[in-house]
């Protein structure tokens, strides 16, 4: 067998080749094994099992908060999107009030000079979010409006500490997430890492207006835009590392098939490499390894990373 072996591409910000074959090989009866208590691997076979059990972690912790009296604070993510519909049938199936859950939405799209898109445009977060969680909500039900946020040019630089204010600074109740082509989070792209002199600063930065990776934005345009690249804005609005490790806890969520007739996934490697991976600025999901964390992956995600060619 030939031992071709280029280096990576220049772009790709994460450069340790011994770390990639490392996780590259772990199969997929092993990906939930990690010498980290609390951070918590597991797959779902079943797309359907998957974001139920994705749906009913949100239903919980807002029921949870309710009982005990006390607002629920979520930073939430855009995607994975169809556990959004599953939840909104449980709370108005079962009139669970909502109007105690405070959200901040992960991430919204900029133009090239930072502008955040608007909230009537096709393509924007916020429109996402109100077509697939809060305007299925029974409107007597749904949270209160002034309760929902998302990252715009005019509070960027305040949003980091919103969410301190909106939790009397205990953090989020959860941070909810997926994990990008490059290991982001939200916008949080790795590529940021360049501009932080240690880990330990870098886990400190606070929301603001990113540039997106050219991975990301042929992701985004892969399952967004139709494959469209052109129609991808090069800029976010995005949270931060602040935002993430200091949430009271984490849960994120692995669905990355190319579609539901499809055995590709485009993140079998990645989910390896944050998971098992060096924890690196360079791989910011990686970061998920050091604090209380639910990881969980659909199994065509966590099936074996193989070169195919058919």
């Amino acid at each position: 067998m030939s031992q071709f072996q280029p280096e990576l591409a220049k772009f790709i910000d994460f450069r340790d080749k011994e770390a990639c074959a490392r996780v590259r090989a772990i199969r997929k009866e092993d990906i939930t094994k990690h010498p980290c208590p609390t951070f918590n691997i597991r797959v779902i076979e079943d797309p359907e099992i998957f974001y139920g059990a994705f749906a009913t972690d949100i239903v919980a912790r807002i029921v949870r908060a309710r009982e005990e009296g006390r607002r629920c604070v979520f930073i939430l993510p855009v995607g994975p999107v169809p556990q959004y519909a599953v939840a909104a049938d449980i709370i108005n199936r079962l009139r669970i009030d909502c109007r105690h859950v405070v959200t901040f939405n992960m991430d919204e799209y900029a133009d090239e000079e930072g502008q955040t898109a608007p909230s009537d445009w096709a393509g924007s977060f916020a429109t996402a979010m109100w077509a697939n969680l809060f305007g299925r909500i029974d409107p007597a039900l749904r949270p209160l409006e002034e309760n929902i946020h998302f990252p715009s040019t005019a509070n960027i630089d305040r949003y980091s500490d919103m969410i301190v204010e909106a939790t009397d600074g205990k953090g989020a109740d959860c941070c909810y997430g997926g994990i990008g082509w490059c290991g982001h989070i939200a916008f949080w792209e790795s590529s940021l890492g360049h501009n932080y002199a240690s880990d330990e600063e870098w886990c400190q930065a606070k929301a603001q207006i990113v540039e997106l990776t050219p991975m990301t934005i042929m992701q985004n345009a892969l399952h967004s835009f139709g494959g469209d690249w052109s129609w991808v804005p090069p800029k976010a609005a995005s949270i931060a590392p602040f935002d993430i490790v200091g949430a009271q806890y984490r849960s994120f969520w692995l669905d990355g098939a190319c579609g539901p007739a499809t055995n590709m996934s485009w993140q079998r490697f990645i989910a390896r490499l944050v998971a098992h991976g060096p924890v690196t600025r360079f791989v910011p999901g990686s970061v998920l390894q050091t604090v209380p964390t639910d990881y969980t992956i659909l199994g065509v995600v966590a099936n074996d990373v193989e070169i195919d060619m058919t």
